[in-house]
């Protein structure tokens, strides 16, 4: 995608997974075209929320992502609430799925860099166990994933699938 458009849409959601859940069903809703970004931000202050953008490659695609979001009642901006977003939907993400290459990973998606806590990065053929849940963050507007060391020299995605909450065993 050369220059996006890109929507911002505020929401009430307040934890990341249930803020996927909506960014991929309003996704699937408004028939984003393929090569769309979906993303999460966290917004802090008086209203702590997880907001949502979407990139899409065209202003027709635009306009009609604009006036879906807002018939279902969204309040929408013309701009992502920060240049930071956590992707949930963006191109390839659908085949990332059990275990792929380094390489694989990134030559099947947008993602630009996989980075390992602790070590930089990784090799190209270093197997990633995805755990179908592949979250990779802009950085300096590169779409980088975090990985992380596991068992049998494999990397994993630093953000778990189903993390349990803070505090959950009180």
């Amino acid at each position: 995608m050369n220059q996006p458009y890109v929507i911002g849409v505020d929401t009430v959601v307040s934890a990341l997974l249930e803020a996927d859940h909506l960014l991929q069903t309003l996704a699937a809703e408004l028939a984003l075209p393929e090569d769309s970004f979906g993303c999460t931000h966290l917004v802090r202050g008086d209203r702590p929320r997880v907001a949502l953008s979407f990139a899409v490659p065209s202003g027709a695609a635009l306009s009609v992502v604009r006036e879906g979001l807002i018939a279902k009642g969204y309040e929408v901006s013309p701009e992502a609430p920060d240049a930071v977003g956590r992707a949930v939907l963006y191109p390839g993400v659908a085949q990332l799925t059990g275990t792929v290459t380094v390489a694989e990973l990134l030559a099947g998606s947008a993602i630009d860099r996989v980075t390992v806590l602790g070590t930089g990065a990784p090799s190209p053929d270093q197997p990633l166990v995805t755990r179908d849940h592949v979250r990779p963050e802009w950085r300096d507007g590169a779409l980088v994933l975090t990985a992380m060391p596991a068992a049998g020299g494999t990397l994993v995605p630093f953000e778990v699938p189903d993390p349990t909450p803070c505090c959950a065993d009180h």
